[in-house]
C-alpha cells in the first residue's frame, strides 16, 4: 500500500474516514493527524451538543492525550486526585478510593465537564490541515473493496443527540460521496455502520432506570462546601451518585423505585425534592434532567474488511466506573499506530486483526467491573446492604484490604490477554509482555526533567537498561528498526550514569538518547518481573511492551517483530529483511 495521500478536499478523499465526532473519534483524529495521516470526519449533528455525558477519565487516557499533544490543555479544566467515596445515606464515608501512585505519569482520578473537553479537542484539530471535519453529514451506506471504502452521506439536521428522536432529519437531495482506505465507526451505541454490517451485540441490558440531573451553581453563590468529593451514596432507600465537576458544575444520579415513571421523575417538583436532600436547589441552575437505562454489551466482531468499530459502536459500558469514554479512548490509541503502520507500508493489513484481539478482553473486564460496582451501590435490600457495609468496615480494619480499595486494586490492569496480543510470548503467568510500560520522569543530559514518552516518541523504541541497546544489533536488524522509525534509548537507574576520566566517552554515541530515571520506576517494574540491568526492552508505539531480551538475543526479537508485522517493507530492502525474519 502506498504512503498516506495528500488531502483532497474537493473530491473528499482521505486515508481514514471517521464517522462520529465524540471523544473516540476526536482522539483517533488527533493521533492520526499528528502522524500526518489524511483524515475526514463525518458527524451527523450540525452543532455541538453542549451537555455533559461522561465525567471521568484516568491516568491511562491522559497518557494517550499526552501522545496527542493535548493533555496539558485538557487537564487544566479537570479536577484531579479527588477522593471517591462509598458513603452512608447521611454522607459519612465507609471507604475511600484515593490512588496516590502515578505509574503512568498522570493522576489516576480526573473529573471533567465534557463540553469543555470536546470543545478543546475539536478546536485543537485546527493544528492539522490534514484533518477535515464535516458536520451535519449522515452516513447512508458504504461499499468496500480491496482498495478502500466508498461512503455515501447526506446533509442532516441531526437528532439533537437523541433529544428529538432517534431518526435524523436528512436532506436526500444533498448527497455526497467520500473515499477512504479505511472507515472507522465511532458513531455510538446506535451505530448506523454497525447496523449496516449486520453485526449484533451480546450482553445484558439493565431495566432499572436512573435519573441524571446536571446542575451549575448560580453566580455569587457558595453551596457545595459539604460535597467536596465524589460520593456513591449506598442508601437502600435511594441509591445516589454525587459527582463534582469544574466551575461549579455538579451531577446527581438517583435510582428510580419500581412504579416511578419517567414523567414523574423528570417533573420539576420531583427534581427539587431529590436535590433538596443534598443542596439548596434555589442556588443552582438545572442544566439537564434525563431518565435513562444502561447496557453492558459487546459487538460480536469489531472489524469487517476495511470497516472498523470503535468506542460505543463496539462496546457499551455502564457508567459506574466512569470507563465508557475511556474505553473508547483506548480503542483509538490501539488503532492509530496500527493504521499508520499499514498505510505507510510498515505492516501488513493483518496487523489490524490484533486490534480486537487486544482490546476486547480489557473492554469486557471494564464492563464486568462496572456491573459489579453498580450491583454493590444500588442494593435496595436492607439485609444485603448491611452485609455490604459490614464488608467495607472490615476492609478498613485490615491494612492490605484497605490499601486494595484505596489504590484501586479492583480496576482491570492495562494488560493484554495471554496469547492475544502483538508481541513476544509472555514469560510465565506474570511476565510483563503485553503490559503497559510505566512512565517515569527522567532527566536528560542537561538535567531537564521530562516524561519518558517524550523521549520514546510515537514509534517503536528500543530501550537499553543501563546499556546501548544497539550493541549487538546486526546491520540488518538496525536497518529494520530504522525503517520502522525506531528510537534508540538508554535509561539509567538513579545515580548510575557513566562517569570518570577513564574509558568514558565525552559525548553520547550518535543516534542514541540517554536519560536517567528520577525514582527508578521503570527499573523496579522490570526487576519485579525478573528483568535486570543490561537487558533490552522493545516498546510498541502505544507504549505496551513488545518484549525484552538479553543483548545477545536482541536480533531474534527483531526478527519476531518483523514476522508479526508481515514483512511488507520496501522492495529494495525486502530480501535482506526477509533473511532477518527467517533468522
Amino acid at each position: 500500500m502506498n504512503a498516506p495521500s495528500k488531502a483532497n478536499i474537493k473530491n473528499q478523499s482521505a486515508d481514514i474516514i471517521i464517522s462520529g465526532l465524540g471523544p473516540t473519534g476526536l482522539t483517533l483524529a488527533h493521533l492520526l493527524g499528528k502522524r500526518g495521516i489524511n483524515v475526514l470526519i463525518l458527524e451527523r449533528e450540525p452543532v455541538f451538543y453542549g451537555n455533559a455525558r461522561a465525567v471521568y477519565t484516568d491516568d491511562e487516557c491522559l497518557r494517550v492525550f499526552q501522545e496527542a499533544g493535548v493533555a496539558n490543555e485538557l487537564q487544566k479544566d479537570m479536577l484531579s486526585d479527588m477522593p471517591v467515596q462509598f458513603t452512608r445515606g447521611d454522607g459519612s464515608p465507609m471507604g475511600q478510593y484515593i490512588p496516590m501512585q502515578r505509574p503512568f505519569g498522570w493522576p489516576v482520578v480526573n473529573f471533567f465537564y465534557q463540553p469543555y473537553l470536546e470543545t478543546s479537542l475539536t478546536q485543537l484539530l485546527s493544528n492539522y490541515p490534514n484533518v477535515q471535519v464535516m458536520r451535519g453529514r449522515e452516513v447512508l451506506d458504504f461499499q468496500q473493496s480491496d482498495q478502500g471504502v466508498t461512503v455515501n452521506h447526506v446533509a442532516s439536521q441531526g437528532t439533537g443527540y437523541g433529544q428529538h428522536g432517534s431518526e435524523p432529519n436528512i436532506d436526500s437531495n444533498n448527497r455526497q460521496t467520500s473515499h477512504g482506505k479505511y472507515l472507522v465507526a465511532c458513531d455510538g451505541g446506535r451505530s448506523t455502520i454497525r447496523g449496516k454490517l449486520g453485526i449484533e451485540m451480546s450482553g445484558k441490558s439493565f431495566p432499572e432506570p436512573w435519573l441524571v440531573v446536571d446542575i451549575q451553581i448560580k453566580e455569587g453563590e457558595e453551596a457545595l462546601r459539604h460535597l467536596p468529593y465524589f460520593n456513591f451514596y449506598c442508601d437502600p432507600e435511594l441509591p445516589t451518585v454525587s459527582c463534582p465537576q469544574p466551575d461549579g458544575y455538579h451531577r446527581f444520579e438517583f435510582m428510580l423505585k419500581p412504579g416511578q415513571t419517567k414523567e414523574y421523575m423528570e417533573h420539576p417538583d420531583t427534581i427539587r425534592s431529590l436535590l433538596s436532600r443534598h443542596v439548596d436547589p434555589d442556588k443552582f441552575h438545572i442544566k439537564r434532567k434525563l431518565v435513562y437505562t444502561f447496557n453492558a454489551l459487546v459487538a460480536e466482531r469489531w472489524r469487517e474488511g476495511r470497516v472498523i468499530l470503535a468506542g460505543d459502536a463496539a462496546h457499551m459500558t455502564p457508567q459506574f466506573m466512569g470507563q465508557g469514554m475511556s474505553s473508547g479512548v483506548r480503542d483509538a490509541h490501539n488503532l492509530a499506530w496500527k493504521l499508520d503502520a499499514v498505510l505507510r507500508g510498515r505492516a501488513g493489513n493483518a496487523l489490524l486483526d490484533s486490534y480486537e484481539n487486544e482490546r476486547r478482553h480489557h473492554a469486557k473486564a471494564m464492563i464486568d467491573g462496572s456491573v459489579r460496582l453498580k450491583s454493590a451501590v444500588s442494593m435496595s435490600n436492607p439485609v444485603a446492604a448491611g452485609t455490604r457495609n459490614a464488608l467495607l468496615k472490615t476492609m478498613q480494619a485490615i491494612p492490605p484490604l484497605k490499601a486494595y480499595l484505596r489504590e484501586g486494586g479492583f480496576k482491570p490492569k492495562p494488560r493484554f490477554c495471554k496469547d492475544h496480543y502483538f508481541g513476544l510470548p509472555r514469560n510465565g503467568f506474570r511476565g510483563p509482555e503485553g503490559s503497559l510500560v510505566p512512565q517515569p520522569q527522567v532527566f536528560d543530559l542537561e538535567g531537564r526533567l521530562l516524561m519518558l514518552d517524550e523521549v520514546l516518541g510515537n514509534g517503536f523504541a528500543l530501550v537499553g537498561l543501563g546499556c546501548d541497546p544497539r550493541k549487538n544489533l546486526s546491520d540488518t536488524s538496525e536497518q529494520i528498526l530504522q525503517r520502522l522509525n525506531t528510537r534508540f534509548v538508554t535509561v539509567f537507574a538513579k545515580g548510575q550514569r557513566p562517569q570518570g576520566h577513564h574509558g568514558v566517552s565525552h559525548a553520547t554515541p550518535t543516534g542514541l538518547l540517554e536519560v536517567e530515571e528520577q525514582d527508578d520506576l521503570l527499573h523496579r517494574w522490570l526487576r519485579k518481573h525478573g528483568i535486570y540491568g543490561n537487558s533490552i526492552a522493545l516498546v510498541r508505539p502505544d507504549k505496551y511492551l513488545f518484549g525484552t531480551a538479553r543483548s545477545s538475543d536482541i536480533n531474534n526479537a527483531v526478527g519476531s517483530l518483523l514476522r508479526q508485522l508481515g514483512n511488507p517493507l520496501q522492495p529494495q530492502i525486502a530480501p535482506t529483511l526477509a533473511q532477518a525474519a527467517n533468522h
